[in-house]
């Protein structure tokens, strides 16, 4: 089994991982490079955003036997409640070149997934890395998030099976932006920004990801940013004090 990851980032690194313990040969490049071989009837995990993905689809050729696309939530608009039925209505450039992309992987010569998942969070990532910032997001708007292990292992289901079409991936808990700061302060023992160093956001979305979730047999490691958000922290601090020092 061959698999070739385009945009090796962060969800990228946990699926090469996961196919590397299955005994896969995995190829990755990061989201500049130009030039790669896809091998033939190769899985191909494309997750390479807009401004570096012009021309990448007809690159493949016809040497993949699946795609699976990660794109995003913000294809969905200003929808305030999101499920696998939810027409797409992007607003801005970006999301638009988003939805072209998810297009054009669609109607390539192989089979194909489209996964557009929430905010993607994790060690090093979300909330509360931004609280130590002084910069997250501190309103009642709604989000819906992923954690990247539990993003990773959709994928990997994603590109082991037929599952075909397009679909949300969230956890089970949407919740405010003030909720899961104050979750998060409380852990870190650190204060709320204050309303000039908050983020503000006119965007307001709870996101259903239970579809995909039945279609792919996949059960969240991470339910909820409540058991999410602890083990990221723990996870985070445990890569720091296990790195070496630098002389």
């Amino acid at each position: 089994m061959h698999v070739l990851i385009l945009g090796c980032g962060y969800t990228g690194e946990r699926v090469a991982r996961r196919f590397l313990d299955r005994g896969a040969t995995v190829t990755t490049t990061n989201s500049k490079t130009e030039r790669f071989e896809v091998a033939r009837g190769a899985l191909v995990l494309h997750s390479v955003p807009p401004e570096g993905s012009r021309g990448l689809v007809e690159k493949l050729g016809d040497a993949p036997a699946r795609v699976v696309y990660l794109s995003t939530t913000g294809v969905y608009g200003a929808a305030r409640f999101v499920d696998e039925s939810t027409a797409v209505a992007p607003e801005t450039e970006q999301r638009r070149l988003r939805l072209d992309e998810e297009r054009r992987v669609a109607a390539g010569p192989w089979s194909s997934l489209i996964l557009r998942p929430a905010a993607i969070y994790g060690p090093g990532r979300g909330v509360q890395e931004s609280l130590k910032r002084g910069a997250c997001r501190v309103d009642e708007n709604f989000v819906s998030r992923i954690h990247v292990d539990d993003l990773a292992a959709h994928v990997e289901a994603g590109l082991l099976s037929a599952v075909s079409g397009a679909y949300p991936v969230a956890d089970e808990d949407p919740c405010t932006s003030r909720e899961i700061a104050e979750f998060c302060a409380k852990l870190l023992d650190l204060p709320l920004p204050s309303h000039e160093q908050a983020k503000a956001y006119s965007t307001s979305r709870r996101v259903d990801g239970s579809a995909i979730r039945r279609a792919l047999g996949i059960t969240l490691r991470y339910p909820s940013y409540r058991v999410g958000i602890p083990s990221s922290i723990s996870s985070a601090t445990i890569s720091t004090s296990s790195s070496p020092a630098v002389k």
